[in-house]
């Protein structure tokens, strides 16, 4: 494994440095765009039963597009501005040294197993938050790893292999569990007009899933990850850990209790009779509140980050916390410039619709084999976890695959909340892999704060066992949950 895993990293390593790889790929899309286009080919959308034409970006349509969305694609890149703004917060905590000392305080006397694992589950359950967990969790985990004397790489892995790999399990039903449900009940009426797949019909599974995958996930990464790591020597291997003095006491003290203020006051506000933030029904899943969760979040950090940082002095006027604020958005540059070709390829790819193309074909070729039983479930969740290398939106996947699949498995007697348990990780699996993955891009960024010399092959061969063993055990899990009748939610089986 070592050895396969050091090709892969060797491989990688050699394609060309991810601004230009993404260039590249541009390039390939604009090429392959043209060439499928000149043969007439179309695709029926399967939800809205519209034909699409693969529109060819060598057309002067397609020039139009290039250059009038250049820069809307840019900075209408969704996870830009998520990573920038999660950035401003999380980087003045870490500037102030608030993170450094809650690592310290916390994890430093804490057994290493514990650690490992513990790092998992968090960016297991982290996906509450969404895709800021992707932003959050994985340079946290580094921190905790690189102060406890462990490699930061590892660290990093784990917390995105958690956070990526591990998206859709969560003991809380959340967002992603109310918007797969609401498009399989839709595919599901082309059956049966009343059916109704609801957001806990795979809570039960899920929050098994939950605990499974921390325990894999820790094993992987004490038995394969770190060992491969070795130990590190990287420039911050010799930094001195220090016991946490008083004075950052009494800073972790007073952030604690603005965290809490804070926290106290988005509660009591968001139970408050008619909320502008809850739902219509009055609820929070979804809502407006989970809509802005990033902001919310943000907030947070800046308030124990300037809670910790007036208590020890480093902030000592309003000047300091734009400059701290600055110095972070510094170290994000390498990313921004990541972004701008990264976000070109993504929409060229998206705009020609090749990736409609691709699902549909894939899915039409599934059908054909005329499989029945658990293997075509086996095989509709590999044809997933390949297609997820394409199109790294769940819901916009779902949305392909649930109206051709949904009333295909139904007519074999299948549960609709079964096939979609059975998508939602094969989407998770490979999620920590593919190039279309923006947040590849930032964990990559700091990866290199550890190691200058790590490239896109370091980090998917650190990922690529994640992905793999995840997707295994999911896979079986999900046979055990099947043969042994195992509800998957309240009241849901396998069959109808």
């Amino acid at each position: 494994m070592t050895k396969f895993l050091n090709g892969i990293e060797k491989i990688g390593n050699k394609l060309p440095d991810p601004f230009f790889l993404f260039i590249y790929l541009a390039l390939f899309v604009i090429a392959l765009s043209w060439l499928v286009n000149s043969m007439g080919v179309t695709v029926v959308h399967p939800g809205s039963g519209e034909e699409l034409p693969i529109k060819s970006l060598v057309s002067g349509e397609g020039l139009q597009y290039i250059l009038t969305s250049m820069l809307t694609n840019f900075t209408g890149f969704a996870p830009l501005g998520l990573v920038l703004a999660m950035m401003l917060g999380i980087g003045l905590a870490e500037k102030v040294g608030l993170l450094e000392s809650a690592i310290k305080k916390s994890i430093l006397n804490a057994p290493k197993p514990l650690v490992t694992y513990a790092v998992i589950f968090i960016g297991i359950l982290g996906n509450i938050a969404s895709d800021a967990a992707f932003v959050l969790i994985p340079p946290l985990a580094a921190m905790v790893f690189l102060t406890v004397g462990r490699h930061p790489l590892a660290g990093l892995a784990a917390g995105f292999a958690g956070v990526g790999a591990g998206f859709t399990a969560n003991f809380i039903i959340a967002g992603t569990d109310a918007l797969l449900a609401g498009i399989s009940t839709e595919a599901a009426k082309a059956i049966d007009e009343n059916f109704l797949v609801t957001p806990v019909d795979n809570w039960y599974f899920m929050s098994t899933s939950v605990v499974v995958l921390a325990i894999i996930g820790g094993i992987i990464t004490e038995r394969l990850i770190e060992p491969r790591l070795g130990k590190y020597t990287g420039d911050k291997a010799n930094r001195k850990l220090e016991v946490v003095n008083d004075i950052e006491n009494k800073g972790l003290r007073n952030s604690l209790l603005a965290g809490l203020a804070y926290i106290g006051l988005i509660s009591l506000v968001l139970f408050w009779p008619e909320f502008p933030l809850r739902n219509e029904e009055g609820g929070i899943i979804p809502s407006p509140f989970l809509s802005g969760i990033i902001p919310i979040v943000l907030f947070f950090f800046l308030t124990v980050g300037t809670a910790y940082g007036v208590t020890v002095k480093k902030i000592t006027s309003t000047k300091d916390i734009p400059r701290f604020m600055s110095e972070a958005m510094k170290d994000m540059s390498a990313y921004i410039v990541l972004i701008f070709a990264a976000s070109q390829f993504i929409a060229y790819f998206n705009w020609s619709n090749l990736g409609t193309w691709i699902a549909v074909n894939g899915a039409e070729f599934l059908t054909s084999m005329n499989l029945t039983g658990l293997p075509v479930v086996i095989g509709f969740t590999l044809l997933t976890a390949v297609l997820n290398l394409i199109i790294f939106s769940g819901s916009a996947q779902w949305a392909l695959e649930a109206p051709i699949f949904i009333p295909m498995f139904m007519l074999l007697d299948y549960h609709p909340a079964f096939i979609q348990a059975a998508y939602r990780i094969a989407d998770s699996s490979t999620n920590i892999i593919t190039p279309l993955n923006p947040y590849i891009l930032i964990v990559l960024a700091f990866m290199k704060e550890y190691d200058k010399k790590a490239g896109l092959g370091t980090l998917i061969a650190l990922m690529l066992p994640y992905s793999i063993i995840f997707l295994t055990v999911w896979i079986i899990l999900l046979i055990a949950f099947a043969l042994l009748g195992i509800p998957f939610g309240p009241g849901v089986h396998m069959y109808l």
